[in-house]
């Protein structure tokens, strides 16, 4: 066998492989879509079937169809709802974004203040949030910032706990860098340990995205208040009450949508943020 031959072989086989590699990668894509919407279509088909088959009444287990239609036509009452549940939570995360990644520097930047207050932060998330809602419905006068403050208490703790370690994660041989070079406090912030704690930052903020759903949920429950500025899980409550069973179906329906459609968002401006220089976002371009 000549050269020549010998290295056309060669190109032939990389050519080979890359396109084998090319081909798993679109198959992985599109398995990452298309399965869990099969999955979801199969479940929903069961649900369906087991409905008609034992002919449960809807006041008790309602089929997708009824779910649906109901959701459609209750849309004057279920949306309204969905905004005022939504506005708690969004006010919510950008709280705890801010003050939990606040508190992170602050800890990183004096070991004695994280000594001192950190534990109290781990106390306020681990004690259940419907155990506290009620003081802090008696203490707090305006039902709006009671709303938002059961929310953050839930959400901020992720943000926190991942910002803290992704500040304190930044490369030992680059901090003795920067300080060999005579770095400032606030250049090592600035330059080394913010961009090193992104992803982790990035990490909880998924996280508490679903959270300050849960947690204005849970508040609203707590709160127990109707009237125009009701929220959804007031809606759910009164459905209850009424037997209205389809709509509660259809309120939770709408809170599963919100809280995908959250996590969604915040795992494509983490992608946004990270695909171009982090190992994790690389990885799921290739």
């Amino acid at each position: 066998m000549s050269l020549d031959t010998a290295n056309t072989t060669g190109f032939a086989a990389v050519d080979q492989e890359e396109l084998k590699r090319a081909r798993a990668a679109r198959r992985e894509r599109l398995g990452r879509w298309l399965l869990p919407l099969l999955v979801m279509a199969l479940a929903v088909l069961v649900w369906n079937r087991v409905v008609v088959w034992n002919d449960i009444p809807k006041y008790i287990l309602p089929g997708p169809v009824l779910v649906v239609s109901t959701l459609i036509h209750d849309a004057g009452i279920l949306f309204p709802a969905l905004l005022v549940t939504l506005e708690i939570t969004l006010m919510a995360l950008a709280v705890a974004v801010i003050g939990g990644a606040g508190l992170a520097i602050l800890f990183t930047q004096n070991r004695w203040i994280e000594m001192s207050f950190y534990p109290f932060a781990v106390i306020l998330q681990v004690t259940p949030v419907v155990s506290i809602a009620p003081l802090i419905f008696i203490y707090v006068d305006n039902r709006l910032v009671g709303l938002l403050l059961c929310a953050w208490l839930v959400a901020f703790f992720p943000v926190l706990s991942n910002t803290t370690l992704g500040l304190r994660s930044a490369d030992h041989n680059l901090r003795d860098m920067f300080q060999i070079y005579g770095a400032t406090r606030w250049q090592r912030l600035r330059y080394l340990q913010i961009p090193s704690a992104l992803p982790y930052f990035l990490g909880g903020l998924r996280i508490a995205g679903g959270l300050s759903l849960i947690g204005a949920v849970v508040a609203e429950y707590v709160a127990g208040t109707g009237g125009i500025g009701s929220g959804l899980a007031f809606r759910i409550l009164e459905a209850g009450y009424r037997l209205n069973i389809p709509r509660m179906y259809a309120g939770l329906l709408l809170i599963a949508l919100t809280g995908v459609t959250i996590f969604g968002v915040l795992s494509f401006l983490s992608h946004l943020l990270l695909h171009k220089w982090h190992e994790s976002a690389v990885k799921r371009e290739t």
